[in-house]
């Protein structure tokens, strides 16, 4: 049996729901449930609110109340079929007497899946693969890193047209725009790990905090981490009170991914300086390049990343553009500047 257009509607509706402004990105995916009746109009919605709260099938579910028997449940993420925080969703639907679920995208946590099976065994119809590559979008972050088994990469870094990070003498304030600052910190509210060197934060000091436009700190701020063996001055910034900071005692940018990950983390934006750009990249471990482009000109200083071991155009590194965008910065008196972001491609 192929998907009515009544559960069709319904699983745009459990999208918009998943992504209901406020849901945390992490640690757990974005879900949203409609039940429909036999005639596809509405019993009841929900979703997942966070880590520890109700799944989105169990939300829907206590909305539902004796309603939910000969229902449809619309999800966009297959029901669960572990007990964690909470109980197995599977379960939790073949309880209330659900006729038929239809699901956009297959768990792929093994810890997880299997869901779809249990319904079946109970006599529950299923249907999987509904507007799955939308629900695969929604979660991109969560379903790489669930994949993977490692956080996904941004490397984030500012440029002159020159290629250059800094001025012979150091300087690098400001080589990017304020608008492009701003877009920064949006794009850091997204993540949940900030990542740099040692050698950033001796020499920087940087705070990796997420500010607004006013420069007042988020509720939400991301771990930040700093990757390197040398013992570092605790009185550096990125050690305050300001957010949660770690130090990863190592140069292997798969073992600090590795230690991340144990932490429940699932994305990594790289600000680090040319070294540390340059060992991910060696190491295949970026998986979205963003990049501000000031339109100056400086003939020397320093590079954005550092020795590729590339010794020939043939072999040089070339990521796919997925997004060119202007950021004006005419209101703050600065040029404009160019936000490019880029997919490198998998061999």
């Amino acid at each position: 049996m192929t998907s009515t257009a009544a559960e069709q509607a319904a699983m745009r509706r459990a999208l918009v729901l998943a992504a209901t402004p406020g849901v945390p990105l992490g640690p757990n995916p974005r879900v949203g449930c409609v039940l429909v009746d036999d005639d596809g109009a509405t019993v009841a919605e929900g979703y997942h609110r966070g880590a520890g709260t109700p799944h989105a099938e169990a939300d829907a579910l206590a909305q539902a109340g004796s309603r939910a028997v000969g229902t449809t449940a619309v999800v966009t993420l297959e029901p669960c079929n572990h007990t964690g925080r909470t109980g197995p969703c599977a379960q939790a639907l073949v309880d209330a007497g659900v006729r038929r679920v239809v699901f956009a995208q297959a768990d792929p946590n093994p810890a997880a899946a299997g869901g779809g099976d249990t319904l079946r065994a109970a006599g529950v119809e299923v249907e999987g693969g509904l507007l799955v590559d939308e629900a695969r979008a929604l979660n991109r972050v969560w379903t790489f890193a669930v994949e993977h088994g490692r956080p996904f990469v941004t490397w984030k870094f500012a440029t002159t047209l020159d290629g250059r990070s800094a001025a012979a003498d150091g300087t690098s304030r400001w080589v990017s725009s304020r608008a492009s600052r701003l877009d920064t910190h949006r794009l850091r509210a997204l993540c949940d790990v900030m990542l740099v060197g040692a050698n950033t934060v001796a020499v920087d000091d940087p705070l990796l905090t997420v500010r607004d436009a006013h420069d007042q700190p988020l509720a939400h701020q991301p771990l930040r981490a700093v990757m390197g063996e040398r013992d570092l001055d605790p009185g550096r910034r990125i050690f305050n009170g300001d957010a949660e900071s770690v130090h990863l005692r190592t140069r292997d940018p798969h073992a600090a991914l590795a230690e991340l990950y144990a932490r429940d983390r699932q994305h990594v934006f790289l600000e680090g300086g040319p070294t540390l750009a340059a060992a991910f990249l060696r190491a295949g471990l970026v998986d979205e390049i963003v990049v501000y482009v000031a339109p100056m000109l400086l003939g020397a200083g320093r590079s954005a990343v550092a020795d590729l071991g590339i010794t020939t155009i043939a072999h040089a590194f070339r990521p796919r553009v997925t997004d060119i965008t202007v950021l004006d910065g005419q209101s703050d008196g600065e040029e404009a500047n160019v936000r490019l972001t880029l997919t490198p491609e998998r061999h």
